[in-house]
């Protein structure tokens, strides 16, 4: 029999709605309609929650290969979770730039740092570009926070490309426009985010 098959009947035997079940062991109905139908299986907490509920032991629910295949998915998918956390997290912490002092100022003959709501003396068009810039790695790290159990191909896909490839031009616009604490600072967390895209690999 197959996984579908044994939750099905072990349902049925008791008597039990799709509804009832998911209930039971805190599931959706889609869930264990997918379960049912051999278009999915559960994670390993649902695994467990199904065994404990109807006293079978996780061999007689599956296979071994089957039991190792589903730990190794659940393993993934706690990594990307923990990754969208971090990549989340670095772009929201982009607003530090805000507020402390990683721009260089020059008053009076000395240059002072300042942040970049206390920077004056520069070109509208350059401070605008650094707010833009700070603006858009928020609503990113947002995005990103937000749609952490998003599965669309196209959004996996592309997040991780993005925050990097906007973080690579905000490294850049400092470079160019002479501020070094600013450039240092985001291409510390630019060099994060690349390291755990390598720890993926």
């Amino acid at each position: 029999m197959t996984f579908g098959e044994i939750i099905k009947k072990l349902r049925t035997d008791k008597g039990l709605t799709q509804d009832e079940l998911a209930e039971k062991i805190y599931v959706t109905r889609t869930a264990i309609s997918k379960w049912e139908s051999g278009r999915g299986f559960p994670n390993i907490e649902s695994l467990k929650a199904i065994s404990k509920y109807f006293s079978v032991s996780l061999d007689e629910l599956l296979s071994g290969e089957e039991i190792l295949a589903i730990a190794e998915n659940d393993h993934k998918q706690k990594e990307r979770t923990l990754r969208d956390l971090i990549f989340g997290l670095l772009d929201c912490g982009m607003a530090l730039l805000m507020f402390l002092p990683f721009f260089g100022q020059e008053a009076d003959g000395v240059i002072r740092e300042v942040s970049l709501i206390a920077l004056s003396n520069i070109q509208t068009y350059l401070k605008t570009a650094y707010i833009a810039f700070v603006a858009i790695m928020i609503v990113l790290g947002i995005i990103t926070l937000a749609l952490q159990n998003c599965r669309q191909r196209l959004w996996t896909q592309s997040k991780s490309v993005l925050s990097m490839a906007v973080s690579t031009v905000g490294v850049c616009l400092f470079i160019i426009s002479q501020q070094p604490y600013a450039a240092v600072f985001v291409f510390v967390f630019l060099i994060i985010k690349a390291l755990m895209l390598i720890k993926r690999q």
